[in-house]
């Protein structure tokens, strides 16, 4: 059966795009001649959205509300948030779920929401939201946020193994001048998130004996964010062996400053990236990264939420999903 990374591909543009061009989302600004293409790939494809086996299609189906913490047009700039909505409104699609999508800035944000008979909020968000979201639904569940309340059902990405595994491979190659290269993220009223990357980073150079102060730096999750960072460190005269970044275009920004600052990669310095963006086996060279599965963390997460409204018991779960080392070329021994 086609799905929708098939049709993305077939038409040339994102699986997000497509996701949302399917569903009638006006809020996406593309051309006519881009949705026309989509939706006559759907067809040629024969793309279908299939009933769960056995379960008749009636007027009274399972709704499930999507929060999104970005922006749709934010949203469409990262594709690791982008993975995980493609997750879950895929499930949603194969199980006969009505999707209810909401961005910030919606008009009547919550109140959308009242109708919903489960709740999916990716990303991250304040208290004064988790509340609000707990008030509107009982069964949700938050991705990507590894949420305090006792009641409440979360998936993450299991940063901190992550993050020693790939500090665990450096040092296994002689590195210790390792550099962080992070972002802040801020919620509601800025209120700022710790980011689990940073805490377990500091945590393994701590318990190593390794200095990490000189070379932790924080800005955005951003290629500018990246390249301005790795700047800053051969400014001070700070310069790492090895370099692990937040994520995969924090390293982008970070390989640019290397090589203007007339470095080699890995020859000079090697760097790790974090999520595994597709561009990054096709960069130069080959980008070493963390696979982070948002995909999959979004079809666990509305596989939860779906199941949950069929079962007696309320208890939660808390729950991190593992990640993957993938060794390329950006990484040497020294």
């Amino acid at each position: 059966m086609p799905t929708i990374r098939d049709i993305a591909k077939a038409a040339g543009v994102s699986p997000g795009a497509v996701s949302r061009i399917l569903n009638n989302d006006t809020t996406l600004h593309v051309s006519a001649g881009t949705r026309k293409r989509v939706l006559e790939t759907a067809k040629n494809l024969d793309y279908k959205k299939i009933p769960r086996a056995n379960t008749p299609i009636t007027g009274n189906l399972f709704t499930m509300g999507i929060v999104l913490w970005f922006s749709a047009e934010e949203e469409l700039k990262d594709n690791y948030y982008l993975k995980a909505r493609q997750g879950v409104e895929d499930f949603c699609v194969k199980n006969s779920i009505n999707i209810l999508r909401v961005f910030p800035g919606d008009s009547e944000y919550f109140s959308k929401l009242n109708t919903v008979d489960g709740l999916i909020c990716i990303g991250k968000f304040s208290r004064l939201e988790i509340k609000s979201f707990i008030n509107i639904c009982s069964n949700i569940v938050f991705l990507d946020m590894a949420v305090d309340e006792f009641n409440i059902t979360s998936l993450s990405m299991d940063f901190e193994h992550a993050v020693y595994s790939a500090l665990d491979y450096l040092t296994e190659f002689g590195h210790s001048k390792i550099a962080f290269l992070g972002g802040k993220e801020y919620v509601g009223k800025h209120e700022l998130i710790t980011d689990a990357r940073t805490t377990a980073y500091k945590k393994y150079m701590n318990h190593r004996k390794m200095d990490c102060e000189t070379y932790f730096k924080e800005g955005s999750f951003s290629f500018e964010s990246g390249f301005d960072m790795m700047n800053e460190l051969f400014r001070e005269n700070n310069i790492p062996t090895a370099v692990f970044a937040a994520n995969d275009v924090i390293a982008l920004g970070a390989m640019k400053a290397i090589r203007e600052n007339g470095l080699k990669i890995p020859d000079d310095i090697s760097i790790i990236g974090f999520n595994d963006e597709e561009t990054s086996a096709y960069i130069t060279p080959p980008l070493t990264t963390i696979h982070a599965p948002a995909y999959d963390m979004g079809q666990h997460g509305a596989n939860l939420v779906y199941v949950s409204s069929n079962l007696s018991i309320k208890t939660p779960l808390k729950a991190k999903i593992p990640c993957e080392l993938v060794v390329r070329e950006s990484c040497r021994r020294i």
